[in-house]
């Protein structure tokens, strides 16, 4: 059941990516990366970790906002392409 949750995570999240750019304008990101863009105007932080994770979670990314990742159709227009989109789901 686990493994089917974090497969159609996974799934979502790589649909998701290519909604927002092409392939080669993607790549993973370490945290050591991530943090000197915090607080950046041009980048947004989306975190799309189930609510409970979020909830439950003691370390949360300064300024990131929390989305339904299952429903990225209902929120990805609202975030400007020509922004740095990031996606957080650890």
């Amino acid at each position: 059941m686990m493994r089917h949750v974090v497969s159609t995570i996974l799934l979502v999240l790589i649909t998701f990516t290519f909604a927002f750019a092409r392939a080669d304008d993607t790549q993973a990101m370490t945290k050591e990366q991530l943090f000197p863009l915090l607080g950046k105007p041009d980048v947004i932080i989306i975190d799309v970790r189930t609510k409970y994770d979020w909830d439950e979670s003691k370390v949360k990314i300064p300024g990131a906002v929390r989305e339904e990742g299952m429903k990225f159709g209902s929120w990805m227009k609202k975030y400007p392409k020509d922004k740095t989109i990031v996606l957080y789901c650890h």
